[in-house]
């Protein structure tokens, strides 16, 4: 998977968006939900049953190998 230098992880993105730590969770769910949903653009990558990590996502959506440009991310807020 090829990563942009103007893109960033689903984590990363919902720290940045996040107004409290214990909000992080919270922010990659919203995330993935906009990304299941078709409401933000992302090079997804998806964990097997079996591989899990950590507290599941909608559509197994891993938040470390996820991509999210940050242009798409702040259109994404913009209509929010």
């Amino acid at each position: 998977m090829q990563v942009s230098p103007t893109s960033i992880s689903l984590h990363a993105a919902a720290s940045e968006i996040s107004a409290l730590p214990d909000d992080i969770h919270d922010c990659e769910v919203a995330l993935a939900h906009a990304i299941e949903h078709g409401e933000l653009t992302a090079n997804v990558k998806r964990w097997a049953t079996e591989q899990w990590e950590g507290r599941q996502l909608p559509g197994n959506i891993n938040r470390l190998e996820t991509f999210i440009e940050r242009a798409n991310l702040a259109a994404w807020q913009a209509g929010r």
